[in-house]
């Protein structure tokens, strides 16, 4: 009897010995990089009660919500964008020209395109020229311009009563330099939401 008491006594040192020595040994393997990982098995998880549920279910419907929201923010942002580069890309022309290039028709394709998705919105076209020439030549060359984007933009199918056309001649520089480079920036049509 003793014997089986010494045994117990030993067994209950030694096994708990073991698992400690092996549990031990598993961290420090985990802590190195492994070969192949293992997916770790999921704990168990206590059965939800009703408020715990209802709960859950809500989460669902507040992501959605949350995701609607951030598209609808998504959406303006890119609107806002588009408008803002409809009111900041110009389109240039050649000295003593209203004639557009094929950039030139480019841009006008992308602001036709903007503003029929846009029907509400109205636009002044403004023509501009660089200071060569004498006021009133650069104020009908302005105009000539202001026409020439205006007949595209028609022809892709804009009502021309939402295009309002001004010439500014020579007044409203972009770029006060004197020189080629400045010119060609002056040399523009310009447009604006009203």
């Amino acid at each position: 009897m003793r014997k089986r008491m010494w045994i117990s006594v030993a067994l209950l040192l030694i096994v708990p010995g073991l698992i400690l020595t092996v549990s031990c040994a598993k961290k420090a393997a985990e802590s190195e990089p492994a070969a192949v990982e293992a997916t770790p098995t999921p704990a168990p998880q206590p059965e939800a009660t009703q408020p715990e549920q209802a709960a859950k279910q809500e989460q669902p419907e507040q992501s959605a919500i949350q995701a609607e929201e951030l598209k609808a923010q998504q959406e303006a942002r890119a609107k806002e964008a588009a408008r803002n580069l409809f009111i900041n890309e110009d389109i240039y022309f050649a000295f003593d020209s209203a004639a557009l290039s094929e950039v030139a028709q480019q841009v006008l394709r992308s602001k036709a395109d903007w503003l029929q998705e846009n029907p509400d919105v109205t636009v002044t076209i403004e023509g501009h020229c660089d200071e060569r020439g004498t006021a009133a030549y650069n104020l009908a060359l302005g105009e000539r311009r202001a026409q020439s984007a205006k007949a595209f933009l028609v022809n892709m199918g804009i009502d021309p009563a939402r295009l309002n056309t001004i010439s500014y001649g020579e007044e409203r520089p972009v770029d006060p330099g004197h020189n080629e480079e400045a010119w060609a920036k002056n040399r523009r049509v310009h447009f604006t939401i009203d």
